[in-house]
């Protein structure tokens, strides 16, 4: 993605792509860190100290890294039971954790960087089909999401305030802009965000999409306001999903709701036809944002080379289909200078642009909501790295002890 990631070329050269995603050495990794894979399986990796580390001997003996579990689930074994020391990422409605975190076992800590929950609606029609078979394709328009009024509108029908307070609490906050972090670059408040469903009903009267048969529902020429809203399998997303629907439909869209299961929403298989990249609805949520303090490839994403397509097997990240060649030069422009301001000021520009746009529709500056053991101590989380950057200095003390250290 950002970051990227070094593979020896005497083993991955002479392999294509399917050969590659499969190729047994995956479970064999060889790092430099203090841990190295003893075991690898399916939902289930045991490390055990590396004797070749650089630094001071791994404080443990065994590490356990278990996948596959609910967010809930994981969340319990860490906060409530103390079955396990460590959950990543948590997507749990705040009400949960904070009822979990009761039981003392452990601590919620929210890392605040560049993710951003947000809203996809897509400016291609997923139902046209072009002779090759690709859908969501630049060659057919979508017939209401690719007018920026309709869009627009929608983006003022979303109640963000509400998305928060019912379902983040403390791991979120509302926002209407793509680039969020860090603060020197992203400048938090100078892309606002509006909830008014007033001015939502004005722009789609305006655009001629209105209500000429009574059911509730916008029309034109015979196209009613529907749309398929798709997202992965979790109970915040899926609360989410419900919220927009009814905003959706106080403004007169039709919301179907589609929920798909994580590993196909953010494949990469390109036969896998849920998957984010082909977009074969009409909106989406995701989260995703800058893992490096560096925007420049984040922002990337929206520039008219990276849309994603049949083309390039829908590898590349640009699923909104979104094409501006002014974004284009503002990216190119940011590539040419290292002024630190002249950066900062060419991304607010690239954000704002995208807002003014509704290419996307932000809506939650996510935390990385972690769950840690109270008797695990030692780390320094940062948004910028993998939750586990500094395993090595993470220590194992006496429950007493973890009482004492939180006082």
């Amino acid at each position: 993605w950002q970051t990227g990631v070094i593979l020896p070329k005497h083993i991955f050269a002479d392999m294509d792509e399917a050969e590659i995603r499969n190729a047994e050495v995956n479970l064999t990794p060889i790092g430099t860190g203090p841990y190295q894979v003893k075991t690898f399986q399916i939902g289930a990796v045991v490390y055990e100290p590396n004797p070749n580390y650089r630094d001071r001997a791994a404080p443990f003996e065994r590490l356990e890294l278990s996948g596959g579990i609910s967010p809930y689930a994981a969340a319990r074994e860490v906060l409530s039971s103390g079955e396990a020391d460590f959950a990543h990422n948590l997507q749990v409605e705040v009400s949960a954790l904070e009822d979990l975190q009761a039981e003392d076992k452990g601590v919620v800590v929210p890392v605040f960087g560049g993710l951003v929950e947000r809203i996809m609606l897509n400016p291609t029609n997923p139902l046209a089909a072009t002779a090759s078979g690709e859908r969501s394709s630049l060659a057919a328009k979508h017939p209401f999401l690719s007018d920026k009024q309709v869009r627009q509108a929608i983006a003022y029908a979303i109640n963000r305030d509400a998305l928060v307070e019912d379902l983040y609490g403390f791991m979120g906050r509302p926002t209407g802009q793509l680039l969020v972090a860090p603060q020197r670059y992203a400048n938090p408040g100078t892309v606002p965000y509006e909830y008014d469903l007033e001015k939502a009903n004005a722009l789609l009267d305006e655009a001629g999409w209105v209500d000429t048969n009574d059911n509730g529902i916008r029309d034109r020429d015979g196209v009613e306001m529907e749309v398929l809203f798709q997202t992965s399998v979790n109970p915040v997303r899926q609360k989410t999903q419900a919220i927009v629907k009814e905003n959706l439909e106080q403004i007169g869209i039709e919301v179907e709701i589609k929920r798909v299961r994580v590993d196909d929403f953010f494949s990469a298989d390109p036969t896998q036809t849920n998957s984010i990249n082909h977009f074969y609805a009409d909106m989406q949520a995701y989260t995703t944002g800058n893992d490096h303090p560096d925007p420049t490839i984040y922002l990337s994403w929206w520039t008219c080379d990276q849309i994603a397509s049949q083309t390039n097997q829908w590898q590349k990240p640009n699923n909104a289909r979104y094409c501006n060649s002014e974004y284009d030069a503002l990216w190119a422009a940011s590539k040419q200078t290292f002024n630190p301001e002249e950066r900062a000021s060419l991304f607010q520009e690239m954000d704002a642009l995208l807002a003014e746009d509704v290419a996307v529709i932000p809506i939650v500056h996510r935390a990385i909501a972690n769950a840690v053991n109270k008797t695990l101590i030692g780390m320094e989380p940062t948004p910028w790295d993998a939750s586990t950057w500094d395993i090595a200095n993470w220590q194992r003390v006496s429950a007493e002890n973890a009482s004492s250290v939180a006082e």
